[in-house]
Parts: C-alpha cells; sequence; structure tokens
C-alpha cells in the first residue's frame, strides 16, 4: 500500500483524462552523493530529442513539380510580345504620350499648329474676299458672284483637309516608328526617329498626295454629275439630281471606309518594312485581309473615344463663353462683341489645337498597333521580337531588326494558337 490517496482503474489510467505534464526544470550544478538528499542522484539531462527519417518524394509528387508552369509574355517595354488584346491596344495607345512626349505630343503640335494657321489663313482670305465681291457687285450680278464665292470657299475648304492628310500620313510614320521601338523597349528622341525615317517621308508624303488625289476626283466627278443633272434636267432633274446625291454620299463614305481601312496600314509598312508603295499598299491590304471588321472596330472606338472627350472639353467652354458674353457686354456693343468673339475664337483654336495633336498621336498610335498584331497573328512577329530583346540583353547586336524581316520564321497558321 502506498500513500497516494488518488484512485486509478484497473485498467490503468484514464485516457480521456488530461494531464498536466511537469514543469521543465534547467539543468543546474552537479549534485554530489554526498550533498544529494536521496542516494544515487545524479547530473539532470533533459531527454534525448527525436527526429522523424527523411520521407523520399513520391513520384506524383516529382511529376507535379517537373511540369511546366505557365508563364507571361515577356514586356520589354511598350506591349506584352504576345498577339494584343482589345484593351491592351488601347492602353499603349494613350501610353505613348506619356511614354515618350516630346517626339509625339510636342511634333504633333507643332505640326497641327502650323496646318492650322495656314488653314485659317487661306480660309479667312477666301472667305473675306468673298463677302467683299458679293457687297460691291450690282443687283443683276450678286447671284453669280455669290455662287462663285460659295466655289470658292468649298475649294478653300479642301486646302486643310488635304494638308490634314499630309500631316496625318507624315505623323504616322513618325508614330509608327516610336511604337516600334518603344516594342522592344527603346526610346528614341526626335531626331533619332527622324534620322531612321529618313528615304521614307518622301514615300509618305506620295501617299498622302495620291489619297487626296482620288478622293477630291472622285468627289469632284461625281459631284459634276450631280450638278449638270440639277441645272439642265429641271423640275424632275432636280428631283433625280437630290436623290442621286444622297445616294452617292451614301456610297462614297461606304467605298471611303472599307478602302480607308484595307490601306490604314501603309504608313506603318512604308515606314517599318522601308517596302516601296505599291508593295505597301499590297502589304496592308493582305495583313487586313480576313481582319477587316476587328481593325475597323478598333478604329472606330478609338475615333468615338477621342470625339467624345472633345466634345465634353468644348462644348462647356462654348456654353461658358456664349453666357459670358451677354454679362461683359450687356449693350451689344459692336467693339465688344469683336473682343469677345476673337477671345472665343482664339481660346476655341488653341483647344482644338491640343486635342487634335492628341488625337493625331493616339490615332497614328492605335494603326502602328494593329499592323504589328496583324503580324504577330499572321506571321509569329512576336518570336522574333523575343528572339531580337533576348539577343540585345546579351549584347549581341547580329540579329537584325524583326521589323525588316518576314520570313525569319515560319508563319503562323491559322488553327495554331497565339503565343503567350
Amino acid at each position: 500500500m502506498t500513500d497516494s490517496t488518488s484512485w486509478q482503474s484497473p485498467a490503468g489510467p484514464d485516457p480521456k483524462a488530461t494531464t498536466t505534464p511537469p514543469a521543465f526544470t534547467p539543468p543546474g550544478p552537479a549534485v554530489t552523493s554526498s550533498d544529494s538528499p536521496v542516494q544515487g542522484a545524479s547530473e539532470y539531462e533533459p531527454p534525448t530529442p527525436h527526429y522523424l527519417p527523411p520521407v523520399a518524394p513520391t513520384a506524383a509528387f516529382t511529376a507535379h513539380a517537373s511540369a511546366p508552369r505557365w508563364t507571361p509574355p515577356p514586356k520589354p517595354g511598350l506591349i506584352p510580345l504576345r498577339p494584343l488584346t482589345l484593351g491592351a491596344i488601347l492602353g499603349a495607345s494613350f501610353q505613348v504620350l506619356r511614354r515618350n512626349p516630346r517626339p509625339t505630343f510636342g511634333f504633333s503640335l507643332i505640326l497641327n499648329g502650323i496646318i492650322g494657321i495656314l488653314s485659317l489663313g487661306v480660309v479667312g482670305l477666301v472667305t473675306v474676299y468673298g463677302f467683299t465681291r458679293a457687297s460691291i457687285a450690282s443687283a443683276g450680278d450678286q447671284q453669280q458672284v455669290i455662287a462663285g464665292s460659295v466655289g470658292q470657299g468649298i475649294l478653300a475648304f479642301l486646302v486643310p483637309v488635304a494638308l490634314s492628310v499630309v500631316t496625318a500620313a507624315m505623323l504616322q510614320g513618325i508614330i509608327a516608328l516610336e511604337v516600334a521601338r518603344g516594342t522592344v523597349g527603346e526610346k528614341l528622341k526626335l531626331g533619332g526617329l527622324w534620322r531612321q525615317a529618313r528615304g521614307r517621308i518622301g514615300a509618305l508624303i506620295g501617299w498622302s498626295f495620291i489619297l487626296v488625289g482620288l478622293v477630291t476626283t472622285v468627289i469632284l466627278v461625281l459631284g459634276l454629275l450631280v450638278g449638270l443633272l440639277i441645272a439642265f434636267g429641271g423640275p424632275a432633274g432636280t428631283v433625280a439630281g437630290i436623290i442621286l446625291a444622297v445616294l452617292l454620299a451614301l456610297g462614297l463614305v461606304v467605298l471611303f471606309v472599307w478602302t480607308g481601312t484595307r490601306v490604314s496600314l501603309v504608313p506603318s509598312a512604308l515606314v517599318l518594312e522601308r517596302l516601296p508603295l505599291r508593295a505597301a499598299v499590297a502589304r496592308s491590304w493582305t495583313l487586313t485581309t480576313g481582319f477587316f471588321w476587328r481593325t475597323f472596330g478598333i478604329e472606330l472606338l478609338v475615333w468615338t473615344i477621342l470625339s467624345t472627350a472633345s466634345q465634353v472639353i468644348t462644348a462647356p467652354i462654348s456654353l461658358i463663353l456664349g453666357l459670358g458674353s451677354s454679362v461683359i457686354n450687356p449693350n451689344g456693343d459692336p467693339t465688344g462683341f469683336v473682343v469677345l468673339a476673337g477671345a472665343t475664337y482664339v481660346l476655341a483654336f488653341l483647344v482644338t489645337l491640343v486635342f487634335g495633336a492628341i488625337t493625331s498621336v493616339v490615332e497614328s498610335a492605335t494603326a502602328a498597333l494593329l499592323y504589328i498584331d496583324l503580324r504577330m497573328r499572321k506571321e509569329g512577329l512576336d518570336l522574333d521580337l523575343s528572339r531580337f530583346v533576348e539577343a540585345r540583353q546579351r549584347g549581341d547586336a547580329s540579329v537584325a531588326d524583326p521589323f525588316l524581316a518576314t520570313s525569319g520564321l515560319p508563319s503562323r497558321q491559322t488553327g495554331d494558337p497565339p503565343s503567350t
């Protein structure tokens, strides 16, 4: 019999009973047999820890660890090196302005400013000349003078349109170079971009004149036919001429949209691939084959976004200036009206100039991005770009410009998945 008063089951201690482990006592000095209250006591030794032996990895774990994992495509600069989504194209189009603003927005602002001043001078002089002739003409000649002034005004209006087309073509070539160099992580100044465009500026201007000539010729010929029908057809000819004019206008819109979309990549092909004009037109036509609606839809979406933003900014300014004229000049003083009209026109011109520069850059960047995207989808350009970037990172400058090489790698077939 022991002195313990605790009861235990005959089967042993209860496994469900909760016991408190003994408190850990740190090792102290050694106790000799003479000092120990219990004979035979020795130095305290903590329990030896036990470790589980290492377990060899199973075959399933090894296969899972060695399985290839998805990695995002490289993005050395402006865009990831893969076929682009709508969001990537829209984001990169506006990022061109922030990434390198001086050779993009600054160059566009200068060009649009020159074109705006020249257009203002031409249209203003023709308008003033027409009103002056109409005011001093006799009653019998006044109708003919007014008709001549209207014709001169239409011709004068074609001047800024033609200049705008020329500016857009030149700017699209420069922006295409900026987008191409930004795709591989390079950032050039305006001088560097201009040097790379050397020898291509004449082709861009020639292409712009061809566009202007074709559009002007088609409009003038059809307008002349409608005018002759109205002038010599009598009342029935007038009605027929009006109906024909409406139908021709709708047909021209469809024709210009379709043709303009198919050849919208010509400046990019001229500058980046340095192709002759005829080959560049064929190149743009080939790249947009099968992707017309995608190309047209993205270009239309970008144009709609920019136009809406421009209206949101310019409409309140016009409204405020219109209301302010009645407050500043309540008596309708002619001098005050002229001053307000001049200030309103100058402010509207500056706002239009800034938004015109932004619009030109973004639309040109969109066309260049569509060009690169279509080459990625049809020719595997993304693989050439990845190889070029990797070689440059290793310091190897022997790899050719991937935008010039059109047969470096096998073309991606229609059923092949896009590279990631």
